[in-house]
């Protein structure tokens, strides 16, 4: 078990940070957080969560420097579907129904699959059933070959997509199963492109393979998260929205749902 100090220490190195500049910007003196940090002052849960706002350090995290200073636990952690999450989780159910014809989905942290919009169905089509088995996990059913992969144009460009978007999580706040998910199918690799297969100097689309005529379907994302949750369930998950990207790939929305 690593003591609360250690981890601040950790958390600090973490975001490239001094114990001055830690210090400007909670408000204490350099001194008191090099008394945390080496074990000889034992902080407030006040002072644990006051470095650790600063640290910008997840809410689950938190709860972990919290026990690690001798406090209980501030944070919860219920599932979504429960009665205390009944006016977030009615929130979520409204922005994704708002959000069709176009696809959407929620992920949690590790990027399963938590709920999603009728607009998904047809996507889900085709995957083998093994890979709708919950948790269904995006990252692995889009790259994997009996998953979406087949259908995906730029498949080097959405795994580079997901790379960079999964290390920039892991440098935030280090996960072992993110971490295998990565390392399993995110790994850079010989064949991987330098550069991004389908130009654009906006966004990088997912590009699909749309029925059985040659036609193309290119849709770029937006992600949604709550403000300000206390929940670490809230706090983790994240509402990703698809768009067409451009008149064509509209036209195909327009269609189905006609």
């Amino acid at each position: 078990m690593h003591t609360v100090g250690e981890l601040l220490r950790q958390w600090r190195h973490r975001r490239r940070l001094s114990q001055l500049d830690l210090a400007i910007a909670a408000d204490v003196s350099a001194r008191h957080v090099s008394l945390v940090e080496t074990g000889k002052s034992r902080p407030s849960a006040d002072m644990v969560l006051r470095l650790a706002d600063q640290l910008d350090v997840p809410l689950r995290d938190r709860n972990q420097l919290l026990l690690a200073a001798g406090f209980a636990p501030r944070y919860t952690e219920r599932p979504l579907d429960s009665d205390a999450l009944s006016a977030a989780r009615d929130a979520v159910g409204r922005v994704l129904r708002a959000h069709e014809p176009y696809p959407a989905l929620v992920l949690d942290r590790r990027w399963n699959v938590v709920m999603t919009n009728r607009a998904v169905d047809p996507f889900f089509a085709d995957v083998a059933p093994d890979l709708l088995r919950p948790p269904i996990n995006m990252v692995r059913l889009a790259l994997d070959p009996h998953g979406l992969a087949p259908r995906l144009v730029n498949l080097a460009d959405v795994r580079t997509v997901f790379r960079a978007r999964v290390a920039r999580q892991l440098a935030t706040a280090p996960d072992a199963e993110l971490t295998a998910l990565y390392e399993e199918l995110l790994t850079p690799a010989s064949e991987d492109t330098a550069s991004l297969a389908v130009e654009s100097d906006t966004v990088i689309p997912m590009v699909f393979r749309f029925g059985g005529r040659g036609r193309e379907l290119r849709l770029f994302s937006t992600t949604t998260t709550f403000g300000n949750p206390m929940d670490i369930t809230l706090a983790e998950v994240t509402i990703e929205s698809y768009y067409p990207a451009d008149a064509e790939s509209a036209a195909c929305f327009t269609e189905a749902d006609g």
